[in-house]
């Protein structure tokens, strides 16, 4: 991977010698957006509050043949924040990448609910928002310094058009598509280019939760079990029909993380399925 911006032939997905940060990489969509840059030569730092499954992801990408260690650190918590960033620097002595998947739907419980609590906003603000802020503010000064970097953030289509039983968790996906350009402007001129990225609608354990309180909530879904939920919103919403997948996501940030994406910054691309077409 190119440092400067120069293009080295012909296809520059190509992550050899590249260290990357993924925060939440633990599981779903952050274990596969690991994965896929293991794929293409990236060593992964797996950033995740869940110490063992951070471990297990670790292990598991390393076996792919990079270097991957596991950092457990709670993403609202700026002391652990800088621990894992210091120890990345350490082991690696760079960063080259950071993707900020972590992120949450509500406080626990919040599929029990019909209407957001006060819960429910001050923590999913504060993951989702406040946390990638504090990563990304421990992580930027090292780009800094070598003149380069790629970050992406985890948006959502829900940022794009609000959801009705989630307002809190969509307030929080348009503040990250806002902070993404913020970023893009701030530090476009020390090399670094600042992108999101919208997933659709993937069957994951938060998609489970989502769909049984669309279920209890519309009377359109009453009677279905949460698959049948989101399988009714992916041919209602999605003119190609099809749910998207946690490698979906993962193919489209090698991409922009990649020097073939060397002059994209600012964006947010939707991954799903044209169910957003802007």
């Amino acid at each position: 991977m190119e440092q400067n911006g120069e293009q080295s032939g012909d296809s520059m997905e190509d992550l050899t010698g590249c260290v990357a940060i993924v925060t939440g990489g633990a599981t779903g969509i952050g274990r596969a957006i690991g994965i896929k840059m293991a794929e293409v030569g990236a060593d992964i730092v797996v950033s995740d509050i869940d110490t063992a499954a951070c471990r297990r992801t670790a292990t598991e990408i390393a076996a792919m043949g990079v270097r991957s260690v596991g950092i457990s650190a709670n993403v609202t918590d700026p002391e652990a924040v800088s621990r894992m960033v210091s120890e990345t620097i350490s082991q690696f002595g760079k960063i080259n990448v950071l993707v900020n998947n972590a992120g949450v739907a509500g406080a626990p419980g919040w599929y029990d609910y019909e209407t957001s609590r006060e819960e429910d906003w001050a923590y999913t603000f504060g993951v989702n928002v406040k946390g990638m802020a504090i990563v990304t503010d421990a992580v930027v000064p090292h780009m800094k310094s070598a003149g380069f970097g790629k970050i992406v953030n985890l948006a959502s289509i829900a940022g794009r058009q609000g959801r009705p039983s989630l307002p809190h968790y969509s307030a929080t996906k348009a503040a990250v598509i806002n902070y993404t350009q913020s970023l893009a402007n701030e530090l476009g001129r020390d090399n670094i280019n600042v992108n999101a990225v919208c997933p659709g609608l993937l069957w994951t354990t938060m998609w489970e939760q989502v769909g049984a309180k669309y279920a209890l909530a519309n009377p359109d879904y009453e009677g279905l079990t949460p698959r049948q939920v989101f399988d009714r919103t992916v041919q209602d919403l999605m003119p190609l029909g099809r749910e998207q997948t946690p490698e979906d996501i993962g193919d489209a940030i090698v991409f922009l993380v990649s020097e073939d994406a060397r002059n994209i910054t600012g964006q947010s691309l939707n991954v799903d399925g044209g169910a957003f077409l802007n």
